[in-house]
């Protein structure tokens, strides 16, 4: 889904999992767990005019969940303008917005329940809702917020300023580390790329302010202005902190000559797709001469990490390249870069000025949204950052039932057979890798819903009136927990994501498919809406994450979840193959501007989308059977409904800068081309709509095909 349709729990371990729409799942410490990010959804195109050569479909009335249909665009000249051209009319995006979509609308429905939950929390407080109560109270004090002004974070840039020499950054790292405060590397945990039932240490890249490290290094003119705004946002910043004009500017130029540093020694997202590029282990002695100016020792030390014999270095060429950075940077200039990142993760806890000024840059430069979303929208989104299972439990009592569990696994039942089934057909996979393939399949775990047990909180405090303390306590905690893991056996129960989260993911580590309560509600699971628009939706989305399973990273992973070449060279040669069809059909693809889609960052979305919705419709098969394949509803046959289903989840709208932000950071197509350029690929579409072979959504010989 998109990277924050709803806001998560802390990212909780390094390996990346895959999710419906980019959520990050995969930070490690040091990941700015202060900050209240605007929410968002997936984008799409403006309106194009395309000629009606066909009969259009109409649902009159709509069935239940059906979108109104825009009949002067025929289905098989654009399909997404046809099935959400009318819905983007009826939805302007919201100023306080950078996209606006069928996500968005339900993760506004399902922050209005927590907030109702909250208000009711700080009237009427109980013992079960006194600490979510609490926090949420906290975070709404502007007033108590602003008399306090930056006090609250004094301790935390005294301790920077005290700084005596660099010997002292490693103690002095792990404690803001602690606190959820970024800053030049990342330390975590995860599961043994090699070993999936061992957490084990991992170290990466880090320390960066703009989102991607080819913000800092390419020269073309849209990265140059977002360059000079982040300079200028820096500077602002320091300002608002107590420095002169003059003293901030030189801050910030410091500052941006450190993490321009870093990251030309980061790797590059495609890079970082491939999960063998991330793994390195190396004995802790090795790993410590990388970069010998940090003392590792005493860092680990003071996270409360036991010695460590070997670790897993992400990237080890970041780490020389830190090694440079701290040699050949200042001491002054080092505490000037980390007291700003103190700032910038703190800055939505802070008074109001601080609290505009982040989102001058994050929000209106970065993400072109308009104005800050109301208060108490950011500070439902930051308790369910802080507390999400506690507040999840009490949002599932409401919304989600076992009706709904038992319905979902009936749909996973089905596609999961239908996988099964498909495989034998596949001429290009050898018996020897299907059998393999087939019990991967088989060892999919299935989470539908929320965890089987729930996070307990009760050691994390919570004060009423202390809204910055309650953010660090709360990281606190949760890096206390992810460190507690390493060296021991890996928690399958977990969940990474939050009961009200609007998103879905794959793990390729733990081979579980993970459904939080807040996607299974509509328009993505609608229990008033028959089989066929509901395998279009969730069922295409349950395929996906199957899917993912058997994509370029994925399908690096055993049944286990261990990284492991599993299929023959002949087959893997074939799956590249196929796969490279998908990398030149997206990568063709226009963002905004000159700006394209990056077909090898996407290609992993893009291939779950092209086999999960393929599946999805043989699971639908499956159900329905002939006889309720023929059964019309509001004149449309069940396949019809079917990829309505499938276009009604992805109707949406961006901003430029959005649509720009995206294309260059997120692993996710643009949601036009999500819905056309996976059903263009697809016989069963153009059959299903009676299309042309000239049509644009008939691909024809060109369909590209991996599962």
């Amino acid at each position: 889904m998109s990277r924050n349709s709803s806001k998560g729990a802390p990212s909780r371990r390094a390996l990346s999992t895959t999710s419906l729409t980019g959520a990050a799942l995969g930070g490690m410490i040091g990941a700015f767990a202060l900050a209240l990010t605007v929410s968002g959804a997936a984008v799409a195109a403006g309106p194009t005019q395309v000629a009606q050569s066909q009969a259009v479909p109409k649902a009159q009335p709509p069935a239940p969940g059906l979108p109104v249909l825009d009949p002067a665009v025929s289905p098989c000249q654009n399909f997404f303008l046809h099935a959400c051209g009318p819905w983007i009319k009826a939805h302007p995006i919201p100023d306080d917005q950078s996209r606006w979509g069928s996500f968005n609308l339900l993760a506004e429905d399902n922050q209005a329940i927590l907030h109702e939950i909250l208000e009711a929390a700080v009237k009427t407080p109980t013992p079960d809702t006194q600490k979510i109560g609490d926090y949420y109270k906290a975070c709404m004090d502007e007033q108590g917020i602003e008399a306090k002004g930056l006090t609250p974070l004094a301790p935390v840039l005294s301790s920077i300023q005290g700084l005596k020499d660099k010997k002292a950054i490693a103690p002095l790292m792990a404690d803001l580390h602690r606190q959820g405060i970024g800053g030049l590397f990342r330390f975590g945990q995860q599961q043994d790329f090699k070993d999936a039932t061992m957490a084990i240490a991992v170290v990466d890249q880090g320390g960066l302010g703009l989102p991607d490290r080819d913000f800092y290094l390419k020269d073309d003119e849209r990265s140059t202005k977002l360059r000079d705004a982040y300079v200028a946002h820096v500077q602002k910043m320091f300002e608002l902190a107590g420095s002169k004009p003059e003293e901030a500017a030189k801050k910030a130029a410091a500052v941006m000559k450190i993490e321009t540093a870093l990251a030309d020694g980061s790797m590059t997202r495609v890079m970082r797709r491939q999960p063998e590029n991330r793994y390195n282990m190396k004995t802790f002695a090795d790993f410590t001469a990388l970069a010998p100016s940090i003392d590792w020792a005493a860092y680990t030390s003071a996270l409360g990490v036991p010695p460590q014999k070997d670790l897993n270095v992400a990237n080890p060429a970041f780490f020389q390249k830190l090694e440079e950075v701290v040699k050949a940077t200042s001491l002054d200039d080092l505490k000037t870069y980390l007291s700003w990142h103190a700032l910038r993760g703190a800055a939505p806890m802070l008074p109001d000025a601080f609290v505009q000024e982040n989102f001058n840059f994050y929000g209106k430069a970065l993400s072109g949204a308009k104005q800050i979303r109301p208060r108490w929208k950011r500070c439902v989104a930051a308790t369910d950052n802080a507390l999400g299972e506690d507040l999840g439990q009490h949002y599932v009592e409401k919304v989600f039932g076992p009706e709904h569990k038992k319905r979902m696994l009936a749909m996973v039942e089905d596609i999961q057979s239908a996988f099964h089934e498909k495989m034998g057909t596949l001429e290009w996979m050898s018996p020897e890798t299907q059998t393999k393939a087939r019990e991967k399949l088989a060892s999919v775990q299935n989470k539908i819903g929320y965890p089987d047990q729930w996070l307990d909180y009760s050691l994390l405090e919570v004060k009423p009136d202390d809204a910055l303390g309650n953010a660090a306590r709360a990281n606190a905690f949760e890096t206390k927990r992810d460190l507690d893991k390493i060296g021991k056996p890996v928690d399958r129960g977990e969940w990474f994501m939050t009961p009200p989260t609007v998103n879905a993911y794959y793990s390729p580590a733990f081979n579980d498919i993970n459904f939080p309560a807040g996607i299974l509600r509509p328009p993505f699971f609608d229990f008033e809406a028959d089989d066929a628009y509901n395998y279009g939706a969730i069922g295409a989305v349950i395929g996906h994450e199957i899917t993912h399973g058997f994509d370029d990273q994925g399908r690096k992973f055993d049944a286990k979840g261990n990284l492991s070449n599993w299929w023959t060279e002949d087959d893997a040669k074939r799956f590249t193959q196929r796969a490279q069809c998908l990398v030149d059909q997206y990568g063709s693809y226009v963002a905004e501007g000159e700006v394209k889609q990056n077909g090898e960052l996407t290609l992993g979305e893009n291939t779950a989308d092209n086999g999960g919705l393929r599946l999805a419709l043989a699971g639908l098969r499956k159900r329905l059977g002939e006889k309720g394949l023929a059964e019309k509803v509001g004149g449309l046959t069940a396949e019809q409904r079917f990829f309505y289903g499938w276009a009604h989840v992805w109707c949406a709208t961006a901003r430029p800068e959005a649509r720009v932000l995206q294309a260059k950071t997120d692993p996710h197509s643009l949601p036009e081309y999500r819905v056309n350029g996976t059903v263009s690929n697809m016989e069963d579409f153009a059959k299903a709509f009676n299309c042309k072979p000239t049509d644009p959504m008939v691909r024809g010989e060109k369909a590209c095909r991996v599962w």
